[in-house]
């Protein structure tokens, strides 16, 4: 069953949430899947180490876009992370697999999978945790869906919580994989965990992830080490506890986009500043503002991202 697509898997002694964790959604994103690797090889030895532990539900971890990451690149043809649309995927479900592109075909597996995973398990609550990275250096966030269950999980992530994003971009698993598209109380949340090479973006990925397994309840608070939630806190210091989108600077490849250099996330930016250049010329800030993800590689469907700090929820 997908074989290949699986990172790892580890079920508790207590029925609990069916937690899925996606790494390399983006094939050159590789510090989540090397999270949840390590995060695995944890959970086997925690009962050893600690006899009081206790794991309540059912942990999977599933690499996003496998082609693409056997080729170190972050898509095939397609952004995986935008492809997530119902249009997209009653197409994908009503075609002959011969006709699929390679990432339709991710798509029609990671599908495959999780709904395998959901008929074994048969959970009365299913959470999605994305795992990503950034071609930016600068501050770690995370990015909820517009319900209260996401931006709870979000918050205990320990690091900004951006609100709004998927307004300014389409066809995420966010977009997916909620109540609309899968039977059980189903909600999903993504984590930036710094730059796509950098190794601290791996001990941050797992501080989230055990963040996680406790917000939702397959750990006990008391079997967190605190120095998850120092690790989240020391590096969001001094960033906004909560933004929300101000505008996405969608590119294509004809446009020539060309980032300014040393853009760094969280960055502030003043209207009217030089940010970008493409084949129209300067692409500049529409607003005072802090940037978020600006772009630093070749492949990509938006130059940056633009958001502002919001004092309370």
């Amino acid at each position: 069953m997908g074989n290949e697509r699986y990172i790892g898997s580890y079920e508790g002694s207590e029925k609990g949430p069916l937690l899925i964790v996606f790494g390399a959604m983006h094939g050159n994103e590789p510090a989540g899947v090397k999270a949840l690797d390590l995060m695995f090889k944890m959970l086997e030895v925690e009962p050893i180490t600690n006899p009081d532990f206790n794991f309540c539900g059912r942990l999977i971890g599933l690499i996003g876009n496998i082609r693409a990451k056997e080729k170190g690149v972050r898509y095939i043809n397609r952004d995986l992370n935008r492809q997530w649309t119902p249009e997209n995927i009653t197409r994908i479900n009503n075609a002959k697999e011969e006709d699929l592109d390679e990432e339709d075909l991710e798509i029609k597996e990671l599908l495959e999978v999780v709904h395998h995973e959901i008929n074994t398990y048969k959970p009365e609550r299913l959470i999605f945790l994305d795992l990503h990275t950034t071609t930016a250096f600068g501050g770690i966030f995370s990015i909820p869906q517009e319900t209260e269950e996401s931006v709870r999980i979000a918050v205990e992530l320990h690091a900004p919580v951006i609100r709004g994003m998927l307004k300014g971009i389409k066809g995420t698993t966010l977009h997916f994989f909620n109540n609309d598209n899968f039977e059980p109380d189903t909600v999903a949340v993504t984590f930036e965990s710094g730059q796509h090479d950098e190794q601290l973006s791996v001990n941050r990925a797992i501080a989230a992830l055990t963040n996680c397994l406790r917000t939702v309840g397959c750990v006990k608070e008391s079997h967190v080490e605190n120095r998850h939630d120092s690790i989240l806190i020391e590096y969001s210091k001094g960033l906004p506890k909560i933004a929300e989108l101000v505008t996405t600077h969608h590119i294509s490849p004809e446009d020539n986009f060309e980032m300014a250099p040393n853009y760094k996330n969280f960055q502030p930016v003043k209207k009217g500043e030089i940010l970008a250049k493409d084949k129209n010329g300067n692409v500049v800030a529409i607003e005072d503002s802090l940037i978020l993800m600006p772009l630093y590689q070749k492949q990509g469907d938006d130059g940056f991202f633009l958001i502002k700090t919001l004092e309370a929820f």
